[in-house]
């Protein structure tokens, strides 16, 4: 059957839904500032006024950078040396990468023969830009460097709230969720993943306007700053199966594909030893801390009956899995009585990366966040998730302070708890996960849906027909039989 749109989203395109009435999570905080907003004091309507959305979000992200630099600041005066990134839990890779990558002998180090930069060639550009922006000769290079990654790390976020306002159709105001994430204040400058994130946004923005191709420029671009944006194809995919648009696909695809090439292929052919690292790295290191397969390996050697995990062996589970989680979510895709939104999709790909990869660092967060404010925009599932992910960050770097530094053993960071931690922080994705696909199986559980719009990042499958699902083949095998 033909998707109807929503008479209302016809008639009235610039209402949106305040959360402080829709979410009753925020409700009954607004209880002490005098309840929901009336119906006079109405912010969802388009004004002249100083205060749009757009721009309280624009100084909430500002507050949220300004955050991420206090929360960063403890190295910025004591320095990152010895035990202070993890005693005061300000640890970041650029500080130490400056150095030891060879950034500040060359700032284009990476792209010299014989290079060994663990990070995907765009992201290598990224990094030595940013060190060619660091003049010799000065006092403390290396804070510099840092300042500079912070500033740029601050401007992507933005463009991703602004991104995430644009693709929210009625609900604009989730992308608060991005704007003040405790999750971005403190994990989002510890390595590039920024970068990415920003890409992603713009391609899946670039997306919902129906401009393909070049969302799979941007989306070719963030795979080579970091390879889960590539992800998003399986969501096209399968979406494109579903609707019978598989030119959507083939089109996105291509040009995410001729975009990587044109950035890959140039530096494989000139560099084929320092191309070859980055995937020689990821395929040879083991498992990485607030990984499953970590606390695995924990609890095995705690245990004597239980095995270790070799990184060969996790590189081989984790791929079976995670080709196992898509399968179920394509076939959940086809199995549903109302088409899935195309960030609900890509949430559950993503997270389910995320699960079983080998490594699990504390800044993956960031790519979660945004995507479930569009997926899955629900207030007290996210305070739940930010507050045990907060948890778990203090009480990484407080596991790593333990067994680095001269800790008398009733003093340090206990092992068990650490391993709680972990548990807790893939627990509540895993929670996250469920509610999610409860949203795909029950529409009626969709925030995005009850507000009366359909998926406003659906972009080319927008009112498309339903070419292949679960009901569509059980109606054709009734008609056979009643033939």
């Amino acid at each position: 059957m033909r998707e109807q749109k929503q008479p209302e989203q016809t008639r009235q395109p610039w209402r949106i839904t305040v959360p402080s009435r829709a979410d009753g999570f925020l409700r009954q905080f607004t209880r002490v500032i005098g309840g929901p907003l009336g119906r006079h004091c109405d912010p969802g309507r388009i004004s002249p006024g100083i205060f749009t959305v757009e721009r309280v979000l624009i100084i909430f992200t500002a507050l949220g950078a300004l955050l991420m630099l206090l929360a960063k600041n403890p190295c910025r005066v004591n320095g990152w040396g010895g035990s202070n990134p993890y005693l005061m839990a300000c640890y970041t890779d650029w500080v130490p990468l400056f150095g030891a990558r060879g950034f500040a002998d060359n700032p284009w180090a990476p792209f010299a023969a014989g290079a060994e930069f663990e990070y995907p060639v765009l992201m290598s550009a990224a990094a030595s830009s940013v060190a060619s922006l660091v003049p010799e000769g000065i006092e403390n290079r290396t804070l510099l460097f840092f300042d500079l990654n912070l500033i740029l790390v601050a401007i992507l976020w933005l463009v991703t709230v602004l991104c995430t306002v644009r693709m929210a159709g009625r609900r604009p105001w989730d992308a608060a969720m991005v704007a003040i994430a405790p999750g971005l204040v403190l994990t989002a400058s510890i390595n590039w993943d920024m970068w990415a994130v920003a890409m992603l946004a713009l391609g899946m923005l670039s997306f919902a306007r129906r401009h393909l191709v070049l969302a799979g420029v941007l989306i070719g671009l963030g795979t080579a700053m970091k390879l889960y944006p590539v992800l998003v194809l399986g969501a096209v995919l399968v979406l494109a199966l579903r609707t019978g648009k598989l030119r959507v696909f083939f089109v996105t695809a291509g040009a995410a594909a001729a975009s990587w090439l044109a950035v890959n292929l140039p530096y494989a052919l000139a560099f084929p030893d320092a191309f070859a690292h980055f995937f020689k790295f990821t395929s040879e290191r083991g498992a990485g801390l607030s990984s499953f397969w970590h606390v695995w390996n924990i609890i095995a050697g705690k245990l004597e009956w239980l095995p270790r995990v070799e990184p060969s062996t996790i590189s081989r589970l984790g791929l079976v899995i995670f080709f196992l989680a898509c399968v179920a979510v394509a076939l959940l895709t086809f199995l549903a009585p109302q088409r899935p939104r195309i960030a609900s999709l890509i949430f559950l790909i993503v997270a389910s990366f995320v699960m079983v990869n080998k490594v699990y660092s504390p800044q993956f967060v960031v790519w979660l966040i945004p995507l479930f404010a569009l997926a899955l925009p629900r207030w007290r599932e996210f305070v739940m998730w930010m507050a045990i992910e907060v948890l778990h960050f203090y009480g990484l770097w407080f596991y790593i302070h333990s067994y680095t530094s001269d800790v008398e053993k009733n003093h340090a960071f206990p092992e068990s708890g650490y391993v709680v931690l972990v548990l807790a922080h893939m627990v509540i994705l895993g929670y996250l996960m469920y509610r999610v696909v409860q949203s795909i199986l029950k529409p009626e559980y969709d925030p995005v849906r009850a507000v009366g719009q359909e998926d406003p990042q659906a972009g080319p499958f927008a009112g498309a027909e339903d070419r292949l699902s679960w009901e569509i083949v059980s109606q054709r095998r009734r008609q056979l039989v009643d033939r």
